[in-house]
Order: structure tokens, then C-alpha cells, then sequence
């Protein structure tokens, strides 16, 4: 069965790079990046073998595996989403068993580039213990324990902040709250690390830090061949143990959430709505603009798409103020990287809207109509945030004086990235993620190329934004206020101007490009 599993697997990998040849482009590059990665770990390792006694490679195992289990927990989480190719769900309809479901995922994972690339990494430590016969051999069983912790681990995660079993809106609920768990864990990392840093750990404090990891779930198995090396039999023993215990524990609790999922309902919550109750619709002005504001709005508010990208506003002060204190130039400009990624909010609109975008074309509204009330809606959310950060961080530090100019560099760089997308949304879509799905899963048919798309936007929301950037930054160096009071001006004039011309201009490509639209929306792969 998991053959079976596996060759159809391979079998739709090989025909989607075939049909999509800038995937194929990503593929070579994401197996180039995996080789480059395994040849330096095995270049360090060749190194510390030639390192006398077994502190330093005991050193480097417990630390190389907890961070690499932490790696498989939240790397594909953070930067490529979870492999959709085969998963729990797809595999639901077959006559399958729960542990031959679990087989299967498990071997998928394995055989993946980070799988492969995790299983090579982790067979090339047995370097270290060549020198200690019964070290290497007992290391072989504890490395395949410790690389198929990493794939249980990463998919019971998967499967938690997926929301297995619940209804659409538990799904969203509770994927978001894990990623705004697994963002904010970033700045109390990255503070950790500064406070390690500013310590000056000697040697002598990581391998204490390595003997403690080394009795916990993360590095268990990775400490056994140091122990045995050194003749700690009762304590290898215990850590072999705790490590086998944790794989159990892993594996049972992945079982108990893929069988909540077999066994849960999925029924549709009754809600009761107030007639005459019509939202934003009910507050927004009547005709195209209206409408179209409203409903964009109420994306913003509601969709957990949406509100996952509004995310950041909290997070880019925290992280400065851990890493460079609240007096920190960084800390100050929190508000100018907010801008920056929101002002590419409106590039996927319409890639959000999916096939419902049918009813926009249906509907009597023009294109710069539609252009002009998804960017009201998106300007809603975002320029009061942007203010509100400035605002806050000046005051908390101490540098009022410098508010007009951090306004100025910040909304320059979002109403430019509003005028951009205006046109930019009107000519791209890309596969997004659909309503209800986890925020890790990995999108089918994103391309190495719409990857590139999104920097190619990003590149021009800061040409756009340049004057107002440029004034900005000569204020915030030279201390000059009025400099400050004119990035402002510059800011509003400029980005004023630009959204005009933008709106104009999406408009008239949004009235020729719909139907294309469209049609390339509904060629996105669902599976």
C-alpha cells in the first residue's frame, strides 16, 4: 500500500514539473539549495571528527538535532507550507486504516528533498563515532528514530493547526491562532539568543546547555552514541527510552487527531441573523464603488486570509524592541515595515475572490469602480494601523520630533503599493490558499515564477514610494523637523497622484482582462 501511495506520489510530481516548466526551475533550484546544505554539514563534521574525545561531537549532535527538529516543526510551516501532494484528507475516501494512512504520510515525508536530505545529514554524523565501533553502530537505530520524530512531529503539527475534525470556522480559528503563536515565538527567540550573545557563553555553558538537551525529547537519540562512546551505558539506556517514548507519544497523538477526523461531523453552525442586518453593505454608499467597498471591507475584517497579513502590525515592534531596545533607530521605524508589507495587500484580491469573481464580471461595475472600492477597503485597515504604530513607537521613544517623518516615509510606501497593486491585481493572479484551508498548507500551482512576481510588485511599490522614502530619510538624518513636515506632504501629494493614475489605469486593464482572469483562476489545480 505505501508503495502504491508512493508511486502515484512521484507519479503527479513528474507530471506537474513536466507541464509546468518554471516549476520544474524551482524544483532543480529547492534540490541544488538541499545539496549545497548537506555538503557543508558533512565538511563540519569531517572537521570535528578530527577533534580528540567526544565533547565537542557530543556538542554538536545535541544541538544539531534539537535545532533540527525544531527545524522540520516550523521551516515548513514558515517558509514553504506542508506538502499537499498526498495528505489525510485526499487519502480519506480510500479504504484505508488509520495506521496505513499514518504509513503512508510518514513514508511521503521521508522520501521528500528535506527528508532525503534530513536522512543523509543525519547517517553522515556516524563520522563522528567511526572511532568507537559500538558508538556507530548503536547510532544507526537512534539517527532513524530521530529522523522519523522529525516527519511525525512536523505532521502532527500539520494536522493540529489544520483543525482536523472541525467546521470551517474552528479550521481558520485555529490555524490562525497557531501561526500568531509560532510569529510571536520569533522575537522571544531572537531576545533570547541577544541575552545569550551579551552574556559571552563560554564553551563550557554550551556543553551544559547540550548535556541538558540531551536528557529531553529533542535531542535524546542524538546524545546515545556520545554516551556509549564514553561508557555511559545506564544513561544511554535511559535517553534510548526517552526518545522511543516521545516517537510513541508523537505517533499516538497524530492517530488520535486523524480519527476525530474520520469520526467528526462536519455540520454548519445555524446562525441567526437579524433581518435587515446588511453589514458594511448597509453603511457604504449605493452603486459600484459602494458595494465593492463594502465588500472589501468586510474581507479585511473577517476573512482569516486577510487577517493573517495584518499580523505583522504587532509583530515588527516587538521584535525590534527585543532585539534593539525601544531607543533603537528600528524600533522607531516600525511603522515604515509595516508599510511595506501592507501595502502589497491588494495583490491577491482577486486571486481571493476565486471563481467568485464571476459574479464581479456579471456585475454592472466598471473596472475603475472595482479598483477604487478594494482600495478604500484595504486603506480602511491599513493607514490607521500604520499611523497608530508610528504614533505609539515615537512616544514610547521619546522622539515625537520624528513622528511626521516616520509618517512620511510609511504612508508614501503604502499608498505607492496601493497605486501598484490597483494595476498590478488586474493583470496577475496567482493560486492562493482557498477559505477554510490551513494557513501552512502549501498552495497547488504556485510556480517558481509567481514567486518572482511578488518581489518584481514589491520593486515597484518603492520606486513609486522613493520621493516621499528619500525626503524622509535626509529628516530622520539630518534631525531637520521641517524635512519631516515635507516627506509628509510629498508623501500624500505623491501617493495621492499615483492612486489616481493607478486606479485609472487598473480600471481600463480590469475591463479587458476579466474574463482572461477568470479563466486562468478556474485553471488553478484543486489538488
Amino acid at each position: 500500500m505505501v508503495a502504491t501511495v508512493l508511486k502515484l506520489r512521484y507519479r503527479i510530481l513528474g507530471n506537474s514539473l513536466v507541464r509546468r516548466p518554471w516549476q520544474l526551475v524551482g524544483f532543480c533550484f529547492g534540490i541544488v539549495w538541499a545539496l549545497s546544505i548537506l555538503a557543508m554539514v558533512v565538511a563540519a563534521l569531517v572537521a570535528v571528527a578530527q577533534l580528540d574525545g567526544t565533547q565537542v561531537a557530543r556538542l554538536v549532535t545535541t544541538l544539531g538535532g534539537a535545532a533540527l527538529l525544531l527545524g522540520w516543526v516550523v521551516g515548513p510551516i514558515l517558509i514553504a507550507g506542508t506538502e499537499t501532494t498526498v495528505d489525510a484528507e485526499k487519502l480519506a475516501p480510500f479504504p484505508l486504516t488509520a495506521r496505513q494512512v499514518m504509513a503512508a504520510l510518514t513514508a511521503t515525508g521521508l522520501t521528500g528533498i528535506p527528508g532525503i536530505v534530513t536522512t543523509l545529514a543525519a547517517l553522515s554524523t556516524l563520522i563522528l563515532w567511526l572511532r568507537w565501533p559500538v558508538a556507530a553502530v548503536v547510532a544507526v537505530p537512534c539517527l532513524a528514530i530521530a529522523v522519523v520524530t522529525c516527519v511525525v512531529a512536523s505532521r502532527l503539527v500539520t494536522a493540529l493547526s489544520s483543525g482536523l475534525g472541525g467546521n470551517r470556522r474552528g479550521r481558520e480559528t485555529l490555524g490562525t491562532i497557531v501561526l500568531v503563536l509560532l510569529i510571536l515565538a520569533g522575537p522571544i527567540v531572537t531576545g533570547a539568543l541577544a541575552l545569550l550573545s551579551s552574556a559571552s557563553a563560554s564553551g563550557a555553558k554550551l556543553m551544559q546547555i547540550s548535556g541538558i538537551l540531551g536528557w529531553t525529547p529533542l535531542a535524546a537519540a542524538w546524545a546515545v552514541p556520545a554516551d556509549i562512546a564514553d561508557g555511559a551505558g545506564i544513561a544511554a539506556v535511559a535517553k534510548i527510552a526517552i526518545a522511543v517514548a516521545t516517537l510513541l507519544v508523537l505517533w499516538l497523538l497524530w492517530a488520535r487527531a486523524l480519527a476525530r477526523a474520520a469520526t467528526t461531523s462536519h455540520r454548519t453552525a445555524a446562525r441567526t441573523v437579524r433581518p435587515g442586518a446588511l453589514g458594511w453593505f448597509g453603511r457604504m454608499p449605493t452603486g459600484g464603488v459602494g458595494a465593492t467597498w463594502a465588500r472589501s471591507l468586510t474581507g479585511w475584517l473577517r476573512d482569516p486570509r486577510y487577517l493573517r497579513q495584518l499580523l505583522v502590525v504587532p509583530i515588527f515592534p516587538v521584535l525590534f524592541a527585543f532585539t534593539g531596545g525601544t531607543q533603537g533607530f528600528m524600533f522607531i521605524g516600525s511603522a515604515v515595515f509595516v508599510a511595506f508589507i501592507l501595502c502589497i495587500g491588494g495583490y491577491t484580491d482577486i486571486s481571493y475572490d476565486g471563481t467568485a469573481f464571476a459574479s464581479v464580471l456579471s456585475a454592472p461595475i466598471r473596472g475603475r469602480d472595482d479598483r477604487l472600492g478594494r482600495l478604500l477597503g484595504a486603506a480602511c485597515v491599513g493607514v490607521p494601523l500604520t499611523v497608530l504604530v508610528g504614533v505609539v513607537t515615537t512616544v514610547i521613544a521619546g522622539r515625537v520630533d520624528l513622528l511626521p517623518a516616520v509618517l512620511g516615509a510609511a504612508l508614501g510606501l503604502l499608498l505607492a503599493g496601493y497605486a501598484v497593486t490597483a494595476v498590478s491585481s488586474a493583470l496577475i493572479v496567482t493560486p492562493v490558499a482557498a477559505p477554510g484551508d490551513s494557513p501552512f498548507k502549501s498552495v497547488p500551482g504556485q510556480t517558481f515564477v509567481s514567486g518572482l512576481l511578488v518581489f518584481v510588485v514589491l520593486a515597484a511599490c518603492f520606486v513609486v514610494g522613493i520621493p516621499a522614502l528619500g525626503v524622509a530619510i535626509a529628516a530622520l538624518v539630518t534631525g531637520s523637523a521641517v524635512l519631516g513636515w515635507i516627506s509628509l506632504a510629498v508623501a500624500l501629494v505623491v501617493g495621492g497622484g499615483a492612486i489616481a493614475l493607478g486606479i485609472h489605469l487598473g480600471g481600463r486593464t480590469l475591463d479587458g482582462t476579466g474574463p482572461d482572469l477568470l479563466v486562468r483562476i478556474k485553471a488553478f489545480p484543486t489538488t
